[in-house]
């Protein structure tokens, strides 16, 4: 069953309010990474309030679908996500990166509660991931285990091992997310190490592989149930995005990856995404 109207607009609203978290928190705090972690907004959102059975009065219950965002760095979208879902109070956004602060410059699984794996170095996510699923087998879960893979993350060879595993094993129950938004920190990923074609490469790597527009939500909530649908291999979702997405000035640049927001910087794009100052 696909989202209704209510459910639409419901998730909209979710996804106005994270942007605005995440640009309200970084130039707080003159630090972080917006660019990624505005290309996620609409994949997170679509995962935490629609696809994902998790709760935050048991954010350590054995039976909970598992979230990893290997590109670690997205930090900032993560944090506003499980705030809106109510793990932590949101006020607590505005400490980010502080010390002696839960929320550090990337996630931490033993001081955040909601975070299913400490990350950060680039390219570990998906290993992790395969291990996570086998688990959920050999203690017979049902669990799905959800991995968020930056593009330009994938030219860490290490993934490329892990999409080998994961289709040896036929982890139908993990789902992997690529944020393809086409930029990383120095530039396109074309530019830098040109990925070729995504669809080719991952089902020559013998996954199932769907597409859809990254910040449609109707598309992601299609795409979500089809993997859960898929019986028979693991899934990979190549969700196509915009690099700081919501932000006309931010989008698809590559100096906005992880730089500080400025006074009128951050007044434009708070008036851009519908707030007031």
């Amino acid at each position: 069953m696909g989202l209704t109207t209510e459910k639409v607009n419901e998730l909209e609203a979710i996804t106005k309010k994270m942007r605005m978290n995440i640009i309200e928190t970084l130039y707080k705090v003159q630090t972080g990474h917006p660019g990624g972690s505005l290309s996620a907004v609409e994949i997170m959102t679509t995962l935490y309030f629609s696809h994902m059975r998790v709760d935050c009065a048991a954010p350590g219950c054995p039976d909970r679908d598992r979230f990893i965002a290997s590109k670690g760095h997205c930090a900032p979208v993560v944090y506003t996500t499980l705030a809106c879902k109510g793990y932590f109070p949101e006020e607590e956004l505005g400490n980010l990166r502080q010390l002696g602060c839960i929320l550090q410059g990337h996630p931490d699984m033993k001081r955040i509660p909601g975070i299913d794996l400490s990350t950060g170095s680039l390219g570990l996510g998906l290993s992790a991931g395969i291990g996570l699923a086998l688990s959920a087998r050999l203690d017979n879960k049902d669990y799905y285990t959800y991995v968020l893979i930056g593009d330009g993350e994938l030219q860490e060879g290490q993934n490329w091992e892990a999409f080998m595993a994961g289709a040896k094993y036929k982890l139908n129950n993990l789902i992997a997310i690529i944020d393809y938004n086409g930029v990383q920190l120095d530039g396109t990923t074309e530019d830098i190490m040109p990925l070729g074609d995504l669809r080719k490469k991952f089902e020559a790597f013998d996954w199932h592989v769907v597409e859809c527009d990254g910040h449609d939500l109707v598309a992601l909530d299609k795409v979500f149930i089809a993997a859960k649908q898929e019986k028979g291999m693991p899934t990979v979702i190549i969700a196509k995005t915009v690099k700081g997405k919501g932000v006309s000035f931010m989008e698809g640049k590559n100096t906005w990856h992880g730089k500080a927001i400025g006074k009128q910087e951050y007044e434009t794009a708070i008036a851009e995404l519908g707030g007031s100052i």
